[in-house]
């Protein structure tokens, strides 16, 4: 999860790789362009507020233009919902889904937390998310997701004869352990460079994977992360496999953040194989 350490770990990353950290932030200055979807589906897209027991949470909803769909809840990282993450929702619908972006952080404040071309690294983005980060706990999570399950639910662009899937990048990956164990709508779910996914906390969420029963998961897990907790990616395979839970966990050789593409450390061929196996995962869970 983003910390200090993301932090220096980042520095020390950027500064041994100045001429593809050029790159990269040329291309992301380019309005952040993802590689194109094959057959792309036309899309419909709003923002809505969602009642929850704290609040109201505003949220981007995108679809496929016609037809009823699967539902995927993704949620963001540290910097909440934002211009990439709309990007990221909207290239999953067109590949048919419906696909909704909440702001984590509504209790505090509405979305954009931070202006666009946020970096973490500054200490003044810090001191804005770190205390909306604060509002959370497991149980904003567990009452967050009933509220989202339950809006999908409601739409007519989602065909509720199938599974619901969710993902999450850094601070989102404990809310999809938490999401998945809410519901019996929920069959797959997929973390990108998550943070406390299983630690020694009686509410860890790896504690939660015997409530997922027939669900799948993909973890994916940054090469850093790893060096600083090689023991998690066990524990969350020995969890899984004890649960006859199917879960793929991987350590990819990247760094945390390396999937959204406004990150100073986006790395698009491990975000594309990142994001090739999320579809293989929806593909073949939420049929």
């Amino acid at each position: 999860m983003c910390d200090l350490k993301t932090v220096k770990d980042t520095e020390e990353f950027l500064q041994l790789n100045r001429r593809d950290f050029g790159k990269a932030s040329a291309a992301a200055g380019l309005s952040m362009m993802l590689p194109a979807v094959a057959n792309a589906q036309e899309l419909t897209e709003s923002y809505h507020d969602i009642e929850t027991d704290d609040g109201v949470a505003d949220c981007f909803f995108v679809r496929p233009a016609t037809g009823e769909h699967p539902a995927v809840l993704i949620w963001p990282d540290i910097l909440g919902l934002r211009p990439a993450f709309e990007m990221m929702a909207r290239r999953l619908a067109q590949s048919g889904y419906s696909v909704l972006v909440p702001n984590p952080f509504y209790r505090g404040a509405r979305a954009p937390v931070v202006p666009e071309g946020a970096s973490f690294q500054d200490p003044a983005v810090r001191e804005t998310v770190f205390p909306l980060a604060g509002m959370l706990n497991a149980d904003t999570h567990f009452t967050d997701a009933r509220a989202f399950i339950q809006f999908l639910d409601d739409q007519d662009a989602v065909d509720s004869s199938r599974g619901m899937g969710t993902t999450g990048y850094c601070m989102g990956g404990p809310m999809v352990m938490r999401t998945m164990a809410t519901s019996d709508r929920m069959r797959a779910g997929g973390t990108f460079h998550g943070g406390g996914l299983a630690t020694d906390a009686e509410n860890s969420p790896h504690l939660l994977i015997p409530e997922m029963e027939g669900a799948s998961m993909l973890i994916a897990i940054a090469e850093n992360d790893d060096q600083e907790e090689p023991e998690v990616k066990n524990i969350l395979r020995d969890a899984f496999a004890a649960n006859n839970i199917p879960a793929e966990i991987e350590v990819y050789p990247a760094q945390h953040g390396w999937c959204p593409p406004d990150m100073p450390v986006y790395d698009e061929t491990q975000a594309e194989r990142a994001w090739a196996r999320l579809l293989n995962l929806f593909d073949n869970a939420l049929a």
